[in-house]
């Protein structure tokens, strides 16, 4: 889906002074001491719909997800969050940028990484016998593209009125991982009225994000080769047609990418604005609502994703016989060479509208419920439903809360899957996260709460602790398990 960045956060001081005429009042700290949230987060799941192989194959992933923030108060008004956190994980699917890396079904049974250092410039095939090369969409390969870090850091401060009845909000942000880094900075403005029984927010934001594309092997390499198929990658291999045979390179039908124009600009901006409301409806019921709209412009389509066109000739590389068996699972060592990479509009409108209720049903239950309509000018529509009931127990010292989430969406204009799009088409993608889907959600938690902070380590007084485990389907046959652990700690 990037090089660290560093963030330099200015000190923030107060001095206050008090005349000798005057006593001088108390005012209440809106953040007592400092809090140190201690995140942990593990994900994986498995499918059979890779975008990175044209919408078959492998989605086979793992993460894990440590993240510390940490929040400090600078005066009696004002707070400053510091959120950083890193994402490790190995992806099947990424892996097969370049899918002849497969351990044991490489070129010249080399196991090299997944960069262009293994194209034959020279067109020495040194010494390994020609045509040895195979991959697969079902075979995770062995490539640079396997794994990365996810890296981010960002920065919040927040500062209240007198009053508490306004709340002013500044952010800034960096992430970075394998093939793309991003900037974010915004502000917030925050109001509460009627003895703050009614709340009224308005936030904007804007990220300036970078591709540094990384593109699938044959493609890349066929540019890099001059567009000539007796050079660099494709000199001493066979490419296969869809009867099996090897095709004669210099003749007149041969593979060919769709076009050798990839990425056009590396960057990406996106804008948001959001608008939110809360009222307390009564003793027992809370509501809020809230309104998004996001304007992204630029480079929208993933360089990584390549797409099979149904009105273009196949060609292959690696074992004949499995040709006819590539869309299953069984088949190990042989590829279908991409006719394109994924190609989106570079401008796209987001339109999300929700709204949340609570009711205590007494100090023990209470009922959360959440829906979420979405639009985008891109033909997705999307609906999400979400109930938690967290019961709490031995006088509010525990949270059991179990929850169910239910989404559907309709497909974007511009996605098929595998080999049913045409070259024809200005557009075209098949993710199927842009596909029409629906999918659930079953989660359970368990909460710990001391206000009184009273188990400690070293200087750190335990407030809370939390775990959650969900469970996610799709109905195109994507499952995921998702375990997530959280510790806050004050500072005494």
């Amino acid at each position: 889906m990037k090089k660290l960045i560093v963030v330099c956060f200015a000190s923030f001081w107060m001095v206050n002074s008090v005349s000798a005429q005057k006593i001088s009042t108390y005012k209440k700290k809106v953040l007592e001491s400092i809090e140190v949230d201690f995140l942990m987060g593990y994900y994986e799941q498995e499918g059979n719909n890779a975008s990175v192989t044209g919408g078959i194959g492998t989605e086979k992933l793992n993460d894990i997800t440590p993240t510390i923030v940490i929040k400090i108060p600078l005066n009696a008004d004002a707070i400053l969050t510091v959120d950083v956190g890193i994402s490790a994980y190995s992806s099947a699917s990424s892996s097969n940028l370049d899918p002849f890396d497969a351990s044991g079904a490489s070129k010249n049974d080399d196991d090299d990484d997944d960069d262009d250092d293994d194209v034959d410039d020279d067109n020495d095939d040194g010494g390994g016998e020609p045509g040895k090369i195979q991959g697969s969409p079902w075979v995770e390969s062995t490539g640079a593209s396997k794994g990365d870090v996810w890296k981010s850091v960002s920065a919040k401060y927040s500062h209240f009125s007198d009053d508490r009845n306004t709340i002013f909000g500044l952010n800034a942000s960096a992430s970075s991982e394998y093939d793309y880094s991003s900037i974010g900075f915004g502000a917030s403005v925050t109001k509460l009225f009627h003895e703050k029984n009614t709340e009224l927010g308005i936030s904007g934001q804007v990220y300036l994000d970078t591709w540094h594309p990384k593109y699938p092997t044959e493609l890349d390499s066929y540019i890099e080769a001059g567009q000539n198929l007796n050079n660099g990658f494709f000199a001493d291999i066979d490419i296969l047609n869809q009867q099996g045979n090897a095709i004669n390179k210099n003749g007149a039908i041969v593979w060919a990418p769709h076009s050798a124009n990839l990425i056009s600009t590396e960057g990406r901006k996106t804008y948001s604005a959001s608008l939110s409301f809360s009222q307390i409806l009564s003793e027992n019921a809370q509501m809020s609502l809230f309104v998004d709209l996001v304007k992204q412009q630029g480079w929208l389509a993933n360089p990584m994703q390549r797409v099979y066109f149904s009105d273009k000739e196949n060609y292959y590389v690696g074992n004949a016989e499995s040709i006819t068996n590539y869309t299953s699972s069984s088949n190990t060592d042989v590829f279908h060479l991409a006719d394109d990479i994924e190609r989106l509009p570079t401008s796209r409108l987001k339109i999300p509208i929700g709204a949340r209720l609570n009711y205590f049903l007494n100090e023990s239950i209470v009922v959360k419920t959440y829906y979420r309509f979405y639009s985008d000018d891109w033909g997705i529509s999307a609906h999400t439903a979400n109930i938690e009931l967290p019961i709490k127990f031995s006088e509010g010292k525990y949270t059991f809360y179990p929850s169910y989430r239910y989404y559907r969406q309709t497909a974007s204009t511009y996605f098929a899957p595998y080999e049913q799009h045409l070259s024809t088409e200005k557009y075209y993608t098949s993710d199927y996260d842009l596909s029409e889907f629906s999918s659930s959600q079953y989660g359970v938690g368990f909460k710990y709460v001391d206000i009184f902070s009273s188990f400690k380590i070293l200087q750190l007084g335990l407030k809370s602790a939390d775990i959650r485990y969900s469970s996610y389907t799709r109905n195109t046959g994507l499952k995921a398990n998702i375990l997530t652990l959280g510790v806050k700690f004050v500072v005494d």
